[in-house]
C-alpha cells in the first residue's frame, strides 16, 4: 500500500479544516474528541480494543484481549466467531435484510442489485457447495475472478466453513498462479471464463489450465459463466457454478472458529523473488476492518460507498468485502476500466447511483486530471459527502483538483497509510476532526502507535527522514508469512527489536503529521500495485536471450512510479526493437500486463561493485537526471555507466 513517490510537505499548501455541517454529525466531531479516544486506545488498549470487539458478534466471548509475544500475537483469545456471519447472517436476519448490500455494475452496461437477505442465500449456497466437493476448515482455496459479486460470495463462503482463501489478481498469468498455488497447497480453484475490460474479454480460465499442467494439488475447479467465452471443460474436476449452486439448498449452518483461526493468505511482492503470503486471522482482522470502515469513513447506514480497487489486492478485501459489510454498508462495485467507453464512466457511476463516499487511488486521480474537467463536469456529483484516496500518498495538486472538482470543495479527504501487511488503515484523517493538509496521511488511527527512527534506533526530530515503525501491536497486524515464521521475523522485525518495520521512509512536521516519503527496500509500487524488481529481474533472466537485468522504478506522473528494465543479452543475441518488445511482453506473459517495464534498455554490462553487488541506485540516477553524481568508487568497471548513459541519451 505504499509508494516511492515522495510527497513533500510545503508551507505554501493551506490547511483544510472539517466543516462545522461535517463534524456536527460525524462520529468523531472533534480533534479533542480524536485525542482523547486515541490516548485511551494507546494507553489502555485491551479497553479500547474490546468495546469495538463488542459490537460485532461473538459465539463465545474471549478468555484475554491481547497476547503479545513479540512478533507474534493472539488478539481476542479463546473467543470464538464466524466473520461470515457478522459480514452476512447479522444483516440479513434484522432491519437490514431487504438493504441492498452490493449494487454491481458489469462493464458492458448490465447490472445487478443484491441485498443482505439475497447476498445471504447466495453465500449459503457456495459454502454447500464447496462442502460437496469436499472442502473442509483449514483448507486453502485459490480464487481468480474479475471484479464480479461471486468474487465476495467466494471469499465469504471460504470463511463460512472455515477455508482459507488466497485470491489472485485477475491481471496475473499463470505463471504467478502457480506460484500461489505451490506456497500455499490450494485443492480448489474458483475461476471464471473470462471478464470485461476496455471493451474486450480478459481470459481467465485458460490461464488456470496452463497453471495446472505444472501443479497438480488441485482437485476441483468451479468456473463461473461471465461472459460465454468458449473454454475447455476437463471432466471431473471442472465444473460450472451456476450448475453446482442450482443444486443444493439456500440453507446452510456456520460454524464458530477460533478468533486467531486463518482467514486467508494473501501475496504480495518482496524484495526477494519469491511473492510473500501475508496470513490473517479472523478475529483481529475483522475488528481493525470493521472500525476502521467505520470511523474513517464515517460510514453511515444511509451511505452508498464506493471503494474502486479490485478484491484481488488487500484494500478489496478490507474496504470492499470484509469492513463495509461488517458495517452492513450499501456499496457500489464495478467491473471495468475508469476510461470505458470513456473517462467518465466513474462520474456517471456516481451520479446513478447516488454515491456518497468515494474511495480511490492518486494514479486514477491523476489520469482523470490529464483526461480534462468535461468529464466530472457533465455530471452531478452533489451526492458525494466523503472523498477518500488509497494505494500511495496523493501529491497536493492532485489533492486540490480531486477536492475541487469531484469533492465540490465541501467534502473531506481522507489519505490513508497502510499495507497489505498491516490489514486495515493506519495513518489517516478522521473527516469529521482532523485538519488536512494536501500530500500527508496526517495522524496515526486508534490504537496505532507509529514513529519514525533513525537507524540507530533513537526517534527523529520534527522534518527529519526516517524509518517508519509501529510499536505495540494491533488487531489487524499479520500474523506470520504463511509457512515461514523465519522470514516473518527477518523481514518485519529485525531492524529494530520489537518493533514492526513497514519498509516505508517517512517525516513528521512540527503539527505531529506524518509524511510518507516511500519504499525503502527493492519493492516498486506501479499504480498502487506492489511489485517486487527481483521477480521481474528473474522474468527477464528466465527468457534464453538475457544474461543479466536490473529492474528500477522511475518516476511517473501518471502510475507513481514506471517500471525501468536494464538488460544485457547473451553473445549470439542481438539488440533489436523486435527483441525488446519480446522481452516486454515474456514479462507481461511471466507476471502480468502490470509488470511490463515500460523502459527496457540494453546495456553492454551492469554497473556491478568489486562483490558483484548491481548497483541500482546508479541506474535509478541515470534514468531520473541523465548523469550519475553519486559515489562510484567501489565500481569493478568505470566504463560501464559511460556506456548506458550514451544508450539512454539517444
Amino acid at each position: 500500500m505504499s509508494s516511492k513517490k515522495s510527497v513533500k510537505p510545503t508551507a505554501k499548501e493551506p490547511i483544510h479544516l472539517p466543516s462545522k455541517e461535517f463534524s456536527a454529525k460525524a462520529r468523531i466531531p472533534s480533534m479533542a474528541a480524536y485525542k482523547k479516544l486515541y490516548k485511551e486506545s494507546i494507553e489502555k488498549p485491551d479497553k479500547f480494543w474490546a468495546r469495538e470487539a463488542k459490537e460485532l458478534d461473538w459465539r463465545k466471548k474471549w478468555d484475554k484481549v491481547l497476547d503479545w509475544k513479540a512478533p507474534f500475537v493472539k488478539w481476542f483469545a479463546g473467543g470464538k466467531l464466524n466473520v461470515c456471519e457478522n459480514c452476512v447472517d447479522r444483516h440479513a436476519k434484522g432491519a437490514r435484510a431487504n438493504k441492498a448490500a452490493i449494487i454491481w455494475e458489469g462493464e458492458p452496461g448490465d447490472k445487478r442489485v443484491i441485498t443482505y437477505a439475497q447476498l445471504h442465500r447466495d453465500v449459503c449456497r457456495f459454502a454447500n457447495v464447496l462442502e460437496q466437493r469436499g472442502v473442509k476448515a483449514g483448507d486453502r482455496v485459490l480464487i481468480y475472478l474479475p471484479m464480479i459479486p461471486e468474487a465476495v460470495v467466494s471469499m465469504l463462503a471460504c470463511a463460512r466453513i472455515g477455508a482459507v482463501h488466497t485470491v489472485v489478481f485477475g491481471g496475473f498469468a499463470s505463471e504467478a498462479i502457480v506460484d500461489r498455488l505451490e506456497d500455499s497447497g490450494a485443492s480448489m480453484i474458483i475461476t471464471a471464463d473470462g471478464g470485461w475490460r476496455r471493451g474486450k474479454i480478459v481470459a481467465l480460465k485458460p490461464a488456470v489450465d496452463e497453471a495446472l499442467k505444472k501443479y497438480k494439488g488441485v482437485k476441483s475447479v468451479i468456473v463461473v459463466n461471465r461472459c460465454n467465452n468458449p473454454v475447455a471443460m476437463q471432466a471431473k474436476r471442472d465444473t460450472w457454478w451456476h450448475e453446482e449452486t442450482a443444486q443444493v439448498s439456500a440453507k446452510h449452518t456456520a460454524k464458530a472458529f477460533d478468533s486467531e483461526h486463518p482467514l486467508f493468505v494473501l501475496y504480495t511482492s518482496g524484495s526477494t523473488g519469491k511473492p510473500k503470503g501475508i496470513l490473517h486471522s479472523s478475529g483481529g482482522y475483522l475488528t481493525g476492518t470493521y472500525s476502521t470502515t467505520k470511523y474513517v469513513f464515517d460510514m453511515r447506514d444511509e451511505d452508498v460507498y464506493w471503494c474502486t480497487a479490485d478484491v484481488g489486492w488487500i484494500t478489496g478485501h478490507s474496504y470492499i468485502v470484509y469492513g463495509p459489510l461488517a458495517n452492513g454498508a450499501t456499496q457500489v462495485m464495478y467491473e471495468g476500466a475508469p476510461n470505458f467507453p470513456d473517462f467518465g464512466r466513474f462520474w456517471k457511476i456516481i451520479e446513478e447511483y447516488g454515491v456518497t463516499i468515494f474511495y480511490t487511488a492518486p494514479t486514477a486521480i491523476r489520469a482523470f486530471i490529464k483526461a480534462g474537467d468535461q468529464f466530472p463536469a457533465a455530471h452531478d456529483l452533489s451526492s458525494l459527502r466523503l472523498l477518500g484516496s488509497v494505494g500511495e500518498p496523493i501529491n497536493p495538486e492532485a489533492w486540490n483538483w480531486y477536492h475541487q472538482k469531484i469533492g465540490g470543495g465541501r467534502c473531506p479527504i481522507v489519505d490513508t497509510w497502510w499495507q497489505t501487511e498491516t490489514g486495515a488503515i493506519m495513518i489517516t484523517p478522521l473527516p469529521g476532526a482532523t485538519p488536512c493538509k494536501p500530500g500527508t496521511a496526517t495522524m496515526p488511527f486508534f490504537g496505532i502507535d507509529a514513529a519514525i527512527l533513525d537507524d540507530s534506533g533513537k526517534e527523529c526530530k520534527a522534518d527529519q527522514d526516517g524509518r517508519l515503525v509501529i510499536r505495540k501491536p494491533w488487531p489487524s497486524m499479520i500474523r506470520t508469512i504463511y509457512g515461514d515464521k523465519d522470514r516473518y521475523k527477518k523481514t518485519y522485525w529485525s531492524d529494530y527489536p520489537g518493533l514492526y518495520t513497514a519498509g516505508d521512509g517517512a517525516r513528521r512536521d512540527k503539527q505531529g503529521n506524518f509524511w510518507i516519503i516511500g519504499r525503502l527496500d527493492d519493492v516498486l509500487n506501479v499504480s498502487g500495485h506492489r511489485l517486487g524488481t527481483a521477480e521481474i529481474e528473474s522474468a527477464l533472466v528466465a527468457h534464453p536471450a538475457v544474461a543479466e537485468a536490473a529492474v528500477i522504478g522511475r518516476p511517473d506522473d501518471m502510475k507513481g512510479q514506471a517500471v525501468a528494465a536494464f538488460v544485457t543479452l547473451k553473445g549470439k543475441y542481438q539488440e533489436s526493437p523486435e527483441l525488446r518488445e519480446e522481452l516486454r511482453s515474456h514479462v507481461g506473459k511471466v507476471i502480468g500486463a502490470i509488470a511490463k517495464p515500460d523502459d527496457l534498455h540494453f546495456a553492454p554490462g551492469l554497473p556491478k561493485t568489486r562483490s558483484g553487488k548491481i548497483m541500482r541506485r546508479l541506474l535509478k540516477e541515470l534514468v531520473t537526471t541523465g548523469k550519475v553524481s553519486g559515489n562510484i568508487t567501489t565500481l569493478e568497471d568505470f566504463t560501464v555507466i559511460e556506456a548506458i548513459q550514451k544508450k539512454i541519451s539517444r
